[in-house]
């Protein structure tokens, strides 16, 4: 198994340092889709990633990880996104061309900026709707919302399963232990 970071000039080995450092590493995706996604996100020429190529926790973003079990899972579907490029690799950004499509990038940046404004304070009741309270004042906003409760639901989901697993290897510890006491006859008058 590699132990370095596949990404492009990043320094992170598999080490006892690293990981008292808190630095965990993530094998690429099986799923084939998601994975020529991590692999086009590297930018790397030629690269094409083994069953035990791995990248470190510092190029994907802080909510890319589900940090509730005892182990730092990445969140299904996620990309990396966190890299230093060399200017060569750097992508240029190209502007729109013609007025019509910048227009829509504009009404598009509008929007996204209403729904960032709608999303961070209380939506404001509309004057003749009955129910504003209920609903953010745009779709973008609400798919937000929906999202967020999804991602804190797989999260609670997590956690729950994460329970369910302590809860049961303390009972076979208990029960153990009981067993080993009992062969022995060390158990307590309570327990007999």
């Amino acid at each position: 198994m590699p132990d370095h970071c596949a990404a492009y000039s990043c320094s992170n080995r598999r080490t006892i340092a690293n990981r008292a450092r808190g630095i965990t590493f993530h094998k690429f995706p099986k799923d084939k889709d998601v994975r020529k996604k991590w692999e086009v996100a590297l930018r790397r020429e030629r690269f094409t990633a083994s069953d035990s190529s791995v990248l470190c926790c510092q190029h994907f973003k802080q909510g890319d990880f589900d940090r509730t079990g005892q182990i730092v899972r990445l969140r299904d579907g996620v990309i990396p996104s966190v890299f230093s490029f060399s200017v060569h690799l750097q992508r240029l950004e190209k502007g729109r061309a013609t007025s019509t499509s910048r227009r829509a990038e504009e009404s598009l940046s509008v929007a996204y900026q209403e729904s960032q404004e709608t999303a961070t304070s209380p939506p404001q009741p509309q004057p003749n709707d009955d129910h504003g309270y209920a609903l953010p004042a745009s779709p973008t906003a609400l798919k937000t919302r929906l999202n967020e409760a999804l991602a804190r639901l797989e999260s609670l989901e997590r956690e729950k399963k994460n329970a369910m697993a302590r809860e049961k290897r303390a009972k076979t510890t208990v029960t153990s232990l009981l067993g080993d006491l009992r062969e022995n006859n060390l158990t307590p008058p309570i327990f007999r």
